[in-house]
C-alpha cells in the first residue's frame, strides 16, 4: 500500500466495465447485508445510468433528450478530441469538486457505523470520466489558464486516491459479453473501458477480481464472502479518516 493513504474501514466500491452489472450488483449486495448491520448505496460516479433511465422516461422527449445528453456527454469526455470550451472546462472542474466532496460524505458515514457499498470509485492513474479519472485532461490542452486547471483537477484526485475504501471489488469482463449486454454501446469505447479497467491499481488498494460472467449466484456469493473477510471484520474500529 501506498504511503501517507487513510483506509476507510466499511467502505466497499465495485466497478468495472458496462455490462458487467455493477448496479445490479451492489443493490443486491445492499439488500442481502442490510440483514446484518445497517448498509447503504451510494453512487461515487458523475452520472448514473439510473439518472439516464429517469430521464428516458419524460413524456414525448424522454428518448430523444437522452441520446442528446449522451451523445454530447461522450464527445466531452474523449480526451482524443479537440481541447474542449472554457465553459465545459469549468463544468468538469466544478463536477470534480462535487465528487472530492461526494467522497468525503460516504467516508463519514462509513465511520458512523454503517457499511457502504458504493458503485464506482474515483482514481487518478487514468484520465477520463469514463474511467472516474479526471476529466479535462492535461495533455489535451493548450498550456495557459486551461491548463492549470487540468493539473489542478488532477490533484484533486490524488488526494481522492489516498482515501481507500477497505474493499474494490472489480468486475472483470469479455467485449462479446458487454456488447451483448449493452448493445447501445459502441464497442471500440467498452474494450478501451474494459482494458483500462483491467490496469487500474487503485493507489494499492485492496482488490478482489470476479468474473462478471459466471453465475449471477455464485458472483454474489463470492463478493459477500469478499466482504465479510475484509471489509467487515474491522469495522467496529475506527478508520482515523481525517
Amino acid at each position: 500500500m501506498t504511503d501517507h493513504c487513510t483506509v476507510i474501514n466499511g467502505l466497499v466500491a465495485v466497478v468495472g466495465c458496462d455490462g458487467t452489472g455493477k448496479s445490479t450488483l451492489t443493490h443486491d449486495l445492499v439488500a442481502r447485508l442490510q440483514q446484518e448491520r445497517p448498509t447503504e448505496w451510494r453512487y461515487l460516479g458523475l452520472v448514473s445510468g439510473e439518472s439516464g433511465d429517469k430521464i428516458k422516461k419524460l413524456p414525448l422527449i424522454g428518448t430523444w433528450l437522452e441520446r442528446r445528453l449522451a451523445a454530447k456527454t461522450a464527445k466531452v469526455q474523449n480526451l482524443r478530441t479537440r481541447q474542449p470550451s472554457w465553459l465545459a472546462v469549468l463544468v468538469m472542474y466544478g463536477f470534480s469538486k462535487w465528487r472530492a466532496g461526494n467522497l468525503r460524505k460516504v467516508c463519514r458515514l462509513a465511520e458512523s457505523g454503517t457499511l457502504v457499498i458504493a458503485d464506482r470509485y474515483p482514481q487518478s492513474q487514468i484520465e477520463g470520466f469514463r474511467f472516474d479519472g479526471p476529466g479535462i485532461g492535461i495533455q489535451r490542452v493548450s498550456p495557459g489558464w486551461k491548463r492549470r486547471m487540468a493539473e489542478r483537477e488532477h490533484r484533486i484526485y490524488q488526494q481522492l486516491e489516498k482515501i481507500q475504501p477497505s474493499l474494490i471489488i472489480r468486475l472483470d469482463i469479455d467485449l462479446e459479453t458487454a456488447s451483448a449486454r449493452k448493445p447501445d454501446h459502441d464497442a471500440e469505447e467498452l474494450q478501451e473501458k474494459i482494458l483500462v479497467m483491467s490496469r487500474l491499481h487503485y493507489n494499492g488498494a485492496r482488490i478482489i477480481d470476479l468474473d462478471a460472467r459466471a453465475a449471477y449466484d455464485d458472483v454474489v456469493a463470492r463478493a459477500l464472502e469478499a466482504i465479510h473477510r475484509f471489509a467487515l471484520s474491522d469495522h467496529d474500529n475506527s478508520s482515523f479518516f481525517r
